[in-house]
């Protein structure tokens, strides 16, 4: 089952691409070109190490820099044939960062103030601003790496796994990888903790523990967010970026614009008529600069790909690479400012949003994202909305909620099953509707950098990560260092959401957790509207995720024969009777809710928030749904 969202509440659905953009702060400015800096493996591996590091994307990068500054002797290695460090920002051009702000906190010269801090922001400090120029980026990151002794970097091995031991209560411990080499030889090295910081969280998946993938957790089991092959295009001079500037900054569209090396806007690029319209949608155009009078575009979306399966990988470059030239040309022709610009190049690797899921000691729900939950244990903090991007070319995506500030905690970290082992990056314990949040860059290094110190301390108490993650004195000790190391991680207290004083807010949470509705970006649910006939028959069928063996009937036959059920008010006798009919149980429509009280699947409380018994809320049917998750909840 596909994504349902759009088809219930629409207006949700409609939030664009393009608004994300106001959650950025940028320093821009276009600098000078750099030659790409040649990042080189230690000459000489060691056969045990107190840190290893599998992943050189930012959140590996951050976790090896960690780990060194607190004494670890430190193994960073990659398996992607890759040849600068980054990742998905250097090698997938993913060259526009998804920042993360502190609620309505401004710095002295009047920007936005970063949340998490650390070495992210050492980094960010040595790039060109929200967008950046890839070189520059794979150098700060190699800069930064070249300056801890404690780091060894090997590169470009040919695989990566564990070797598992036994560990504590039954759980398996990592106790080192095996590698194969460049050249084909292999070799075991040792160490007391691993941290995954893979995309995908291959060492994790290697080791037997325990994971979801993609929105399996809502019952879309078959539903893969879209993969993006971001394209460079050449010959975008200082004078065609002042005509992007001049059209997105003057067309009167707040969810457009421009600065010196950032763009988005474009959105009519949506209707772009796909050669290979079964696999590919284009959405607006995401814009980052490069110092070479070239522009990174992200805006591809390649769909029905299996994001950590090699071949399909291959599959996802062929079919991006068939249609980029298309879209180009049609840049070319309908745009004034684009008639000079020529392809250059595609994307050295794919921008996958989405795969794998840990199961952790703490799985971050959607609910502890909505409400701005802080965490006892918090070693970072997302604000990004809930972004959920197309599963089809017929799906809009849509964005969740858009939280205010909300708490990582160190329990997402560390695997069920398996000792020795942390992961951090988009394969962390969460669920998949926080991850569409939790997922980006700045919050992944915070992770990083906490797991560094957490290496160090579990080494030091002679604890293994769960223990040292269920240790509220060797917590605070955690997060006092990573304070001292320029994170900053105090603890936090929002207002509460104007939506969560609601009578029906427990409703919501229910059809939220399921991927049934969306606030967008201003968190509008609207509870208080009316629902009607219609409507409660999309609900219902959505709910079907819940238990689809007890579900047993179809929702529609509850409006079989109403000429405009979408303008049907909707009776709690209806909205019964509907729920009835999808889990067949025949009865007539006037029986319908004794039956459901009978069967336990309606509250009387529920029934008794209702204001209006002939004419329900969205609210009112929430909690209808509510109750029947309650009863039908593993």
């Amino acid at each position: 089952m596909l994504w349902t969202l759009a088809v219930l509440i629409a207006a949700a659905a409609g939030a664009g691409i393009f608004a994300y953009w106001k959650y950025k702060q940028s320093k821009p400015h276009v600098g000078k070109p750099q030659q790409k800096i040649e990042v080189k493996s230690t000459a000489s591996i060691q056969d045990n190490y107190d840190v290893i590091v599998v992943g050189t994307d930012p959140e590996g990068v951050s976790a090896a820099i960690s780990a060194a500054r607190n004494g670890q002797k430190t193994l960073l290695v990659d398996g992607r044939n890759r040849d600068v460090l980054g990742g998905l920002m250097t090698l997938g051009w993913l060259n526009s960062i998804d920042m993360n702000y502190a609620p309505g906190k401004n710095s002295v010269l009047g920007k936005r103030e970063v949340l998490n801090k650390g070495i992210f922001s050492e980094w960010y400090n040595k790039i060109e601003g929200d967008s950046f120029d890839v070189t520059s980026a794979a150098n700060a990151f190699y800069e930064l790496v070249k300056n801890e002794s404690n780091i060894d970097l090997l590169m470009k091995t040919r695989s990566i796994v564990p070797v598992l031991g036994e560990g504590k209560n039954g759980n398996s411990k990592i106790e080192g990888i095996k590698v194969v080499k460049e050249d084909g030889s292999e070799r075991m090295i040792g160490t007391s903790a691993v941290i995954d910081a893979t995309q995908d969280g291959d060492i994790m998946a290697e080791a037997g523990v325990p994971y979801t993938y993609g929105l399996e957790d809502v019952g879309n089991k078959e539903a893969k967010m879209a993969v993006t092959l971001v394209f460079r295009l050449k010959n975008v001079t200082p004078d065609v970026w002042k005509q992007i500037e001049k059209r997105l900054n003057g067309d009167n569209d707040p969810g457009t614009g421009a600065n010196e090396v950032s763009a988005w806007g474009y959105k009519e690029l949506s209707n772009y008529p796909a050669v290979n319209k079964d696999r590919v949608k284009m959405r607006g155009l995401n814009i980052g600069r490069q110092n070479d009078n070239t522009a990174l575009i992200n805006a591809l979306q390649i769909f029905h790909i299996d994001g950590a399966d090699p071949k399909a990988r291959e599959e996802a470059f062929q079919v991006g690479k068939e249609e980029i030239p298309h879209v180009v040309d049609f840049m070319k022709k309908n745009y004034p400012e684009f008639k000079n610009v020529e392809l250059d190049e595609t994307a050295p690797e794919l921008y996958i949003r989405e795969t794998r899921h840990m199961q952790g000691e703490y799985r971050l729900t959607i609910t502890d994202v909505l409400e701005n939950k802080d965490q006892w244990d918090r070693v970072a903090f997302g604000s990004y909305p809930v972004d959920i991007q197309r599963l089809s070319p017929n799906d809009a995506g849509t964005v969740v909620c858009a939280p205010k500030q909300y708490a990582i905690p160190f329990r997402s970290l560390v695997p069920l099953k398996v000792d020795g082992l942390l992961v951090v990056g988009r394969a962390a314990s969460y669920n998949s509707l926080p991850h569409g949040s939790a997922r980006v860059i700045p919050v992944g290094m915070a992770e990083g950098q906490a797991a560094g110190v957490a290496a160090k301390l579990a080494k030091e108490s002679n604890m293994s990560f769960r223990e040292l993650s269920a240790s509220k004195e060797a917590v605070a000790k955690m997060q006092d260092i990573l304070n001292k190391q320029g994170m900053v991680l105090k603890p936090f207290s929002l207002e509460p959401q104007a939506f969560m004083k609601y009578k029906q807010y427990e409703g919501l949470k229910a059809v939220i957790s399921l991927g049934l509705v969306a606030g967008g970006y201003k968190n509008e649910f609207n509870l208080d509207q009316k629902s009607n006939a219609k409507r409660m028959v999309n609900l219902t069928e959505g709910s079907k995720k819940m238990d689809p063996g007890t579900f047993k009937g179809d929702a529609s036959s509850a409006i079989k024969g109403m000429e405009t059920p979408e303008k049907t008010p909707l009776s709690l006798d209806q909205a019964s009777f509907t729920i009835t009919e999808a889990l067949g149980l025949k009865v007539p429509k006037e029986a319908a809710r004794e039956e459901l009280i009978k069967n336990g699947l309606l509250t009387e409380a529920t029934i008794g928030t209702i204001q209006d018994k002939e004419n329900l809320t969205n609210g009112d049917t929430y909690m209808m749904i509510k109750d029947i998750k309650q009863v039908l909840k593993p």
